[in-house]
Order: C-alpha cells, then sequence, then structure tokens
C-alpha cells in the first residue's frame, strides 16, 4: 500500500520529497500491481485533459555540427567519423512546406550548438518560417545561448524552445560532460528562457552513465521547481564513436514509469513518447502513450541527411518514423484507441 499512497499523493500534490520519490522508483520496478496502478492514473489524467487526442511535431534536424563536446553524444565535436551537414534557410523551408500539407502545424528545428549559424541567420529563418505559416509554432532545440540571442530569436517569431536539464545533480553532471560546460549554467539558460516567454521544455535522460536513483529524484524536484511546458525523456542509448559506447542502454520500464510520474506531476504539460523509445523496443511509442505521453515528433528532414543526425545508435529514422509515413503512425495510434489531431498543441489550460 505504501507505493499506492505515494501515487495517490503525487496525484493530488503534483510532487514528492526527494527520498519519497527515491521510494516510489525503487519500489515500482519489484511490484507490478503498483505499476500498473501508476500508469492507470497517468493515462486517466492524460486523457482528462486532452482526450485522446496525440499531438504531432514536424522535427527538422538541420544540422549534425556542434561545439561540444559531450561524452554520451553521437554528434560530439570530436567523432570524426560523424559525415557533417548543414541545411540551408530554403531546404529548412522546403521541409516546412512539406509538413504544413502533411497537417502538421508545429514545426521543431533541431541541432547541435552549430556557431557557423550567426543569430541573424537564424532570425531570417524563423522570421521566414513564421511569415510563411503565421498559424503554425516554431520550436528551437539548438542548445546553450545567451539571453540577448534568445530574446532575438523570441522577437523573430520562436515560440517554444527545448534544452534538456540532462541531469540535475553536478556531480552526475561533470561525469557526462566536459570542462566548461555545467549544470548550473544550462539550468539558469531554462530559467532565461521562462522569464523571455517561451513554453519551455526540458527533459532528461533515463539510465544514463553513472545515475542513481538519488539523480532521478533530483531530476524530478528540479522539474517541479521550473514548472515547464513540457518535459522530453528517452532512454540512454549508446553510440559506438563516443566514450560511453560499452555502456548498456536505460530500462523501458523505467522510463514509463518516469512518464507517468510526470504526467501526474504536470497533468496539463506536454509529453512527448520519443523516437528514443522507438528505438527501444517496437511498440515503445505506442507505450509511452499508455503511460500517460501525448505527443510524438515525426522526421520532416531531408531524407539524404537523416542517417548522420545519429545521436545514438540504431536511431529510427525511416518508416513510420518519417513524416511521410503520418498515415502508418496514426492507424498504430488508433489501434490503441488514440488518434493523431491536426492543431498545434498548446500547452493546456489547467482543469
Amino acid at each position: 500500500m505504501l507505493l499506492k499512497n505515494l501515487i495517490s499523493q503525487l496525484k493530488f500534490n503534483h510532487t514528492l520529497s526527494q527520498d519519497e520519490f527515491v521510494t516510489l522508483l525503487d519500489g515500482l520496478s519489484k511490484d507490478k500491481d503498483a505499476s500498473e496502478f501508476l500508469k492507470d492514473e497517468a493515462r486517466r489524467t492524460a486523457q482528462r485533459h486532452f482526450g485522446q487526442d496525440i499531438y504531432i511535431r514536424g522535427l527538422i534536424e538541420f544540422t549534425n555540427y556542434c561545439r561540444n563536446d559531450c561524452y554520451y553524444c553521437g554528434i560530439r565535436r570530436s567523432n570524426d567519423k560523424a559525415s557533417r551537414y548543414h541545411l540551408t534557410k530554403e531546404d529548412i523551408l522546403e521541409c516546412c512546406r512539406t509538413g504544413y500539407q502533411l497537417g502538421f502545424r508545429t514545426f521543431v528545428l533541431q541541432g547541435g550548438e552549430d556557431l557557423s549559424y550567426s543569430d541573424e541567420d537564424m532570425c531570417e529563418i524563423i522570421s521566414s518560417i513564421r511569415q510563411g505559416w503565421p498559424d503554425c509554432a516554431i520550436t528551437l532545440s539548438v542548445g546553450e545561448r545567451e539571453r540577448d540571442t534568445y530574446q532575438k530569436w523570441f522577437d523573430a517569431g520562436a515560440n517554444r524552445f527545448l534544452l534538456r536539464h540532462e541531469t540535475a545533480e553536478r556531480t552526475h553532471y561533470d561525469k557526462l560532460h566536459p570542462p566548461g560546460l555545467t549544470a548550473e549554467h544550462r539550468q539558469n539558460c531554462l530559467r532565461v528562457l521562462k522569464s523571455i516567454g517561451y513554453q519551455t521544455g526540458t527533459g532528461f535522460m533515463v539510465g544514463s552513465p553513472f545515475q542513481t536513483t538519488e539523480n532521478l529524484a533530483s531530476d524530478l524536484i528540479f522539474i517541479h521547481e521550473l514548472q515547464p511546458e513540457m518535459v522530453g525523456i528517452g532512454p540512454f542509448i549508446p553510440h559506438q564513436d563516443t566514450p560511453f559506447k560499452d555502456y548498456s542502454a536505460g530500462s523501458l520500464e523505467l522510463t514509463l514509469h518516469l512518464i507517468s510520474i510526470l504526467r501526474l506531476m504536470l497533468p496539463n504539460g506536454l509529453l512527448p513518447a520519443t523516437t528514443a523509445l522507438g528505438t527501444i523496443h517496437p511498440q515503445g511509442r505506442e507505450m509511452g502513450i499508455l503511460a500517460g505521453a501525448n505527443v510524438v515528433m515525426p522526421n520532416l528532414s531531408p531524407v539524404d541527411v537523416r542517417k548522420k543526425y545519429l545521436l545514438y545508435d540504431n536511431k529510427i529514422c525511416t518508416g513510420e518514423e518519417s513524416a511521410e509515413c503520418r498515415d502508418c503512425l496514426n492507424k498504430r495510434l488508433e489501434s490503441i484507441g488514440y488518434r493523431i489531431v491536426t492543431a498545434r498543441g498548446d500547452y493546456a489550460p489547467k482543469k
């Protein structure tokens, strides 16, 4: 009964103490009844706010150059085996044109921290998308920048920003990143983004090297304090050309538990069933939705670059991952009682 009591407490208070989160996370792996109770509560909470609707985001991976050298990432600066590319403004606009015809009303521009795109270049890209498709949301996911840069992009028409905090605990963060990158700076970027007015998303890897249950509890405490509009989590999956190539992938079940916990913490939040979930299990995204997720992000990137944006090994890049197969994905979701909707999918009002 202890675990079910903690789940009920989480549902009503939207948070727990650090120790209670640890108890819950450790206990769920051993208690199938509590695990199912958690997922049921999360699924009902998501349906109360969003019904059976699943929002789609058109993902445009526009560059795989990055100035950083994070130990877990396949596009890290020192990976000389990566086949690098940049998309031009015209390439990006063509992705948006295709996506709009397919029914997408949110475009996510994701890339490494590629400084070959100046602030002004990005402003021009953002403003061109805003002018061409004024009814669409524009999401950026391009890493850590200064306030002035974030402000320029917001003023140019960007609505949302995704920046996973990766891990909230400083010592763990330092084990995953080279000197010069700090948990404090990354978390401060998130606070700056919220203060500017972006709908802000954060998140973390599940099962990253050296991660403890206490680390995950700290992540949940940080998310409760930040109150983001979006949270994206997925299992850690190693990449063969990184220092963590021999580490095991994160747990599917633990990821699903954390999605459910996040749904009870943020009842009206936007929680994607990520590509990484679909990579480690053929029905991973469906499982994520049944655990409380309400967003999927098919790929709008040009076909010839999809296999080059590899943050981890074996990433699904074609078939139902691609935007062109939206109908395939919709049929899979309909098989579990959900449907893709053509809408921007903004943060839901509180109920």
